[in-house]
């Protein structure tokens, strides 16, 4: 099955706007050395989807230079392989606001593509699934429309797209709204469409000014048209805002949920190799449950946290906690708690900073304290 990719780099950069400030939403670090973006890459290539385009839209110089030509995801192609889309469509129809006016710029792009089926993803997701099944699952039920969904348990404040279905997994109804509690079936931001479906529900759109997917495609559409929701199993982070980012990135060392998510069913997830040099533990340092790049060096203490590429720790500094972001610099005797550190931050000798496992304390990119 000929099946077209289709990326949002930067539909949720509101949701962690400290982190996404200098960089989009896809280029958000994690885990160590990855980026967002790697994940629903990944997901793609180890599906067999050979042709992918990524939607820009703001702040994405970051994001082009991690991604490059996408040769470590194999996508660096004669035909196909991976294709920066840029902010603005034809005309003059400006940059998109919306998912469906995102969409709608790409117009030109879809039209001249030749694969029968095209999946969609946001980039706030973290998940290794399986979307040739997805699309599978698509084909056999002859849907318009597959949505991957989750359950999840809700709280009474943040919009979510809530799915009702019957029986067989078709749905009946979708409601977007900030009121919903207890465990419902929401909405994770992947979906299929045909191709040709997708045309025609672009057409539409713009004879109407219809501008929400959500709203105005699901919504409306789950009478008309044939939706049916694809159920993901398994781990799945939603980095909706930077408490989550915090809680999503330190359940990463918990062995069982590292291999579930890297490793699941042998698909890998794949990032931008750097050749950097080993990471460097002195004999007086102390790491305990800690995730640690190479490139680092370490005299301290450190545990329970995630240091990046090329993070250098001194003597007498204590790191609990905390996520700690590419050469970032922590002075001696120091001591971090609940933090998080973006890019080449420079902790001076016998700082104490520290948040709260629901609220962590962020330092900006190349701060000094």
């Amino acid at each position: 099955m000929k099946t077209l990719g289709i990326i949002f780099a930067n539909l949720h950069d509101k949701d962690i706007g400290e982190l996404t400030s200098v960089r989009s939403i896809g280029s958000v670090p994690f885990g160590g050395r990855f980026r967002l973006i790697d994940f629903v890459l990944s997901n793609m290539v180890n599906s067999g989807i050979t042709k992918v385009g990524v939607i820009t839209k703001t702040n994405y110089q970051s994001l082009m230079d991690h991604v490059g030509s996408g040769k470590h995801w194999d996508l660096s192609r004669k035909n196909g392989g991976l294709i920066m889309l840029p902010p603005f469509g034809a005309g003059d129809t400006g940059p998109y606001s919306s998912r469906l006016g995102a969409i709608r710029n790409i117009e030109p792009f879809l039209r001249h593509s030749d694969e029968e089926y095209v999946v969609m993803s946001d980039c706030d997701n973290v998940c290794n699934i399986n979307i040739a099944a997805v699309v599978q699952a698509h084909i056999d039920r002859h849907a318009d429309i597959t949505v991957v969904a989750r359950k999840k348990e809700l709280v009474n404040k943040k919009p979510r797209t809530i799915i009702e279905t019957d029986c067989d997994g078709r749905v009946t109804k979708v409601i977007n709204t900030d009121k919903a509690s207890g465990e419902k079936i929401v909405f994770a931001n992947i979906f299929v469409m045909n191709r040709k479906f997708l045309l025609s529900v672009i057409e539409n759109s713009a004879e109407h000014n219809y501008n929400s997917f959500s709203r105005d495609v699901l919504v409306k559409g789950a009478k008309d048209y044939r939706i049916f929701t694809y159920m993901q199993e398994g781990y799945f982070a939603n980095i909706d805002n930077i408490g989550n980012y915090y809680k999503h990135s330190l359940e990463l060392l918990d062995k069982r949920i590292r291999d579930e998510l890297f490793y699941r069913d042998g698909a890998n997830i794949y990032t931008k190799v750097r050749d950097s040099a080993p990471c460097k533990i002195c004999s007086e340092a102390v790491v305990t449950n800690s995730l640690i790049a190479d490139g680092c060096v370490i005299e301290g203490e450190v545990k329970n946290s995630i240091l990046f590429r090329g993070v250098k720790i001194a003597k007498g500094a204590k790191i609990t906690d905390s996520i700690v972001f590419q050469d970032s610099v922590i002075g001696r005797n120091s001591t971090l708690n609940c933090v998080i550190a973006d890019k080449l931050v420079t902790i001076l000798e016998g700082r104490t900073l520290s948040g709260h496992e629901t609220h962590p304390y962020f330092i900006a990119k190349c701060a000094v304290i």
